[in-house]
């Protein structure tokens, strides 16, 4: 005999009911409509302007790029304003690539170290105030950095250069001849200056976010401080913390009036970092653009529609780096 019990069939639908679908839809109230519409439409806004910047960059980078007689990629020299122009890029990508990377390697380990004293070390009292400044050093103007640069920074880095050529100089890179530091070591170091904050605080609000469980668990094991920090907080922050680097990174990839402000700026790789000269894809449109002309213009135009892919590249990347953590992508 069959002994399996019947399941009860849902009562049928009322045939005058609206669909769900169709209730969620009517029951939408006009004020969430008008915003999502706002938001879809910023959105689209926003693909658009970028559109159009990398088509207005493109279109005039083109008709610099058809009049150039020397190797964009590869020329050192920059005369776009003689007949027939010659003009390449070898020495400004040389230049933002390399003090960008001075600018982390001293910022990022330095903003890991702050961020964790005041999320996980610092009193409350401290703490606070700690962070209020830290975000306020982030809202500074570039050219305070620049001009503290020039008229403190630099008369003040001849005894680190010449400890640097006194124990570096046997490999090159910090062979040091007297002169004025002006040069992509310490355009590194007023842009490690300038990151800081940025990075420090992306980091800090990262630490911070660290489940408490996962900590409490560790000192109840008899973990330390340091090992607390090493086995929940770093792991983590990985990715929070990367991702904060990239977003330092654009900012010294894109830096104008501070490099300006300090660098002596010449078309020559130098075997030293210690040496005057070098330039950077900003620091060069800002000093040039003025007394530019048509073709000038347009080869600063493609200078920058370069610099503008370095930058999305950037962005890109820092992205994905975020999207792998599950706890970020919301």
């Amino acid at each position: 005999m069959d002994i399996t019990p019947a399941t009860s069939a849902a009562p049928p639908p009322l045939s005058g009911a609206p669909a769900p679908a169709e209730q969620a839809k009517s029951a939408t109230r006009p004020g969430d409509r008008i915003f999502l519409g706002l938001s879809r439409g910023s959105g689209i806004l926003l693909l658009v302007i970028m559109a159009a910047i990398a088509v207005f960059l493109a279109v005039r980078a083109v008709n610099a790029l058809s009049h150039n007689e020397g190797n964009f990629f590869t020329t050192f020299e920059w005369s776009a304003n003689s007949t027939p122009p010659v003009f390449g890029i070898a020495v400004l990508a040389f230049g933002t690539v390399v003090s960008s990377l001075i600018a982390m390697l001293i910022a990022v380990p330095v903003a890991i170290g702050v961020a964790l004293f005041v999320s996980h070390y610092a009193p409350r009292k401290l703490a606070t105030p700690l962070s209020y400044v830290i975000d306020l050093l982030a809202a500074v103007p570039s050219i305070v950095y620049g001009l503290w640069g020039a008229l403190f920074l630099v008369p003040h880095l001849g005894g680190l250069y010449s400890w640097l050529n006194d124990y570096l100089g046997w490999t090159g890179i910090f062979e040091y001849h007297d002169g004025a530091a002006r040069s992509l070591f310490t355009i590194g170091i007023l842009l490690a200056i300038m990151i800081l904050p940025i990075v420090t605080s992306v980091s800090r609000e990262v630490f911070l976010q660290t489940p408490k469980m996962n900590e409490e668990a560790a000192l109840a094991l008899g973990a330390t401080r340091w090992e607390v920090i090493r086995m929940s907080v770093l792991p983590f922050g990985r990715s929070g913390v990367i991702s904060a680097s990239m977003l330092g990174l654009g900012r010294a990839l894109g830096e104008t009036m501070a490099v300006a402000t300090v660098l002596s700026p010449s078309f020559l790789i130098g075997k030293s970092l210690l040496d005057p000269g070098g330039g950077t894809f900003a620091q060069n449109i800002a000093s040039s653009f003025k007394e530019s002309g048509e073709i000038g213009k347009d080869a600063l135009i493609a200078s920058g529609l370069v610099l503008f892919v370095l930058t999305l590249l950037v962005n890109g990347a820092a992205r994905m780096i975020i999207a792998r953590r599950k706890e970020y992508t919301a």
